[in-house]
């Protein structure tokens, strides 16, 4: 029997549980008769035709590595003359029948317009914000939530100990996932997210009950893309734009911790996670929810469900359509944020 190749790319930024997918998508693969071929650096490698075969022995090993045994970039074939025209060129070439493409909002938003133009394509949804929509959760989360946590629990000491604020930046552009839950899980004092815009007036209302209570420490936990209005209404804090266009966001802790300290008086201190999060090796949950996808992914094409992508729906992995994960972003469930903030100040 001949075998059916498969390309695999990762795209966007690299996430904790990509290598437990690929491995997955290669062992399912060799189960369904299908050829795997990985795709160098997401979607430049497709048009640059950078790959390399993907066996069994080649994936042995990499469940617990962080990052992607592929590499990837934020390559938009779409960006550039001719950039589709190449994709397919490559995939007709190599005699591709299909592509598997793990990414975040970018990769899959790419993946959707490249099987518009006829291009047999399944998606696996990726991000550590926790985003996409289509689907309940995303691997990549749990590992953020769990390094976050962690963190916030050794912070808790030091603030105590000199009796400071601390302000923990976490990621998160556009949505408080991470905030949210990392903040519930390690007992922080308020938690700033984009979705809840906030002033600076209530943090500090929460700063100073707690010193009235002898309590003289505090953990305040904001995403990057937080919303505060530190006097001049609700705003990001952005440090200007990177080369694709968007907000380089970040420095949101910075701003509130000096508003903290001018305003109270009281000594506070700032820690920014940023990629930390993102590296090391995935936790159990990830590896587990990466692998079922791979499986799903697999699935799919053979079953040649093409445009759908593989999705958590309760405890099942289901197949939806590409669109569902790129139509809007997934903001945080606002009973999470509640539940939180029984516990601010």
């Amino acid at each position: 029997m001949s075998l059916v190749k498969v390309a695999v790319l990762t795209g966007g930024g690299d996430c904790p549980g990509l290598n437990a997918v690929i491995r997955a998508i290669v062992r399912r693969s060799e189960q369904r008769h299908l050829e795997v071929m990985g795709i160098r650096d997401g979607w430049e490698g497709l048009v640059e035709e950078r790959h390399e075969r993907l066996t069994r022995q080649r994936v042995s090993g990499i469940l617990h590595l962080g990052g992607t045994i592929l590499g990837t970039s934020r390559f938009n074939p779409f960006a550039i003359e001719d950039g589709p025209e190449r994709v397919m060129r490559t995939l007709q070439r190599h005699n591709v029948g299909a592509v598997i493409a793990i990414g975040g909002d970018g990769t899959l938003s790419i993946a959707r317009e490249m099987h518009a133009l006829g291009v047999s394509i399944v998606g696996v949804p990726k991000t550590i914000d926790n985003d996409l929509g289509g689907t309940d959760y995303t691997f990549g989360f749990d590992t953020a939530v769990s390094i976050a946590t962690e963190a916030i629990d050794r912070l808790h000491s030091t603030a105590e100990a000199h009796q400071r604020v601390i302000v923990v930046e976490v990621m998160g552009r556009h949505v408080g996932w991470i905030a949210a839950y990392a903040g519930l899980a390690g007992g922080a004092d308020a938690i700033l997210v984009p979705e809840r815009p906030a002033r600076i007036e209530e943090v500090i209302e929460h700063v100073e009950r707690r010193r009235k209570e002898g309590r003289k420490f505090s953990i305040i936990v904001c995403a990057e893309g937080a919303m505060v209005d530190l006097g001049e209404g609700a705003k990001l804090i952005s440090r200007g734009r990177d080369e694709w266009g968007h907000e380089r966001l970040g420095g949101v802790a910075q701003s509130v911790a000096h508003a903290i300290e001018k305003r109270t008086g009281i000594e506070t201190r700032v820690t920014v996670l940023g990629y930390v999060q993102r590296g090391g090796s995935p936790t159990a949950s990830d590896r587990v929810l990466g692998t079922r996808y791979g499986v799903m992914a697999a699935d799919l094409v053979a079953s040649k469900r093409w445009g759908t992508m593989a999705a958590l729906r309760g405890n099942e992995i289901v197949a939806v359509p590409l669109a569902d994960a790129t139509r809007s972003l997934k903001q945080l469930d606002p009973r999470i944020y509640d539940v939180a903030s029984v516990f601010f100040g």
